[in-house]
């Protein structure tokens, strides 16, 4: 069996879940009793978790997303504790990608990775990432809100357009990546090339749909599915594209 799935990776996929549900329970519970406590209503409680739990369905698609991403590579039970603790797309192929590149490897997350040594690293890599973050905020978080508020309080333009140039520049990685990044020739599709292109404009066409939708028929509650489905059908225009076009059209590719 692949180590990447076997007996012993699947009971740490299902011990971190059965964590994480055990403590939304936990807290759930406590929640709705200290709600009752405060006088307030059952029926307000009700409508408090249905959207509560609606509102995590769209997060969740990207979540899925994300998974389908990695586990070429990475199998399937690695992406999915990783994403069922925390996560995000935007984090986990970088660092996934930086750690294979630690031991000589140019082909990214594009080939199936078969060293069980890189695949722990990657691993480590990832949660290490993840973990100090929640070492830091309880210390930091005071004095870095107390910080930006005051920039912002000062200058809400300047504190709009500091938000704006650090999602920009994180999303500029991924477009740099698309257009100009360079893979293992020895591997197709991993490069700079046709697929990465039409993965890249769908993705941009059907979030640019999906938004004329949103402020033309006025339906607010499509807005945070928006980005998951971009993803999704991204991916699948891909994959369609892999399968339609001449393979020497398809995986070709000017960095690679």
């Amino acid at each position: 069996m692949d180590f990447k799935s076997d007996g012993f990776m699947y009971m740490l996929g299902f011990g971190v879940v059965a964590f994480i549900l055990f403590q939304s329970i936990f807290f759930i519970v406590r929640a709705w009793k200290r709600a009752k406590e405060l006088g307030i209503s059952t029926s307000s409680l009700k409508k408090t978790v249905v959207s509560s739990a609606l509102f995590t369905v769209a997060p969740a698609l990207a979540i899925v997303a994300t998974v389908l991403t990695l586990s070429g590579a990475l199998g399937t039970v690695l992406p999915w504790i990783r994403l069922t603790v925390i996560g995000a797309i935007s984090y986990e192929v970088p660092a996934a990608t930086s750690a294979i590149e630690a031991f000589g490897g140019t082909g990214g997350l594009s080939a199936e990775i078969t060293d069980p040594t890189v695949f722990a690293t990657i691993a480590w890599v990832m949660t290490l990432g993840s973990i100090l973050p929640l070492f830091l905020i309880p210390f930091l978080l005071k004095k870095i809100q107390s910080k930006v508020g005051k920039v912002a309080s000062n200058n809400q333009k300047w504190a709009d357009t500091m938000a704006a140039a650090a999602f920009i520049g994180l999303i500029a990685a991924f477009i740099g990546k698309a257009v100009m990044g360079k893979g293992d020739k020895a591997v197709k599709g991993d490069g700079a090339g046709v697929l990465s292109l039409v993965t890249l404009i769908s993705s941009m066409l059907y979030m640019l749909i999906f938004q004329l939708i949103v402020k033309k028929g006025n339906i607010k509650w499509l807005e945070p599915f928006a980005m998951p489905l971009s993803m999704i059908l991204a991916m699948g225009t891909a994959v369609l594209a892999a399968q339609l076009l001449p393979e020497s059209v398809a995986y070709f590719e000017w960095r690679g």
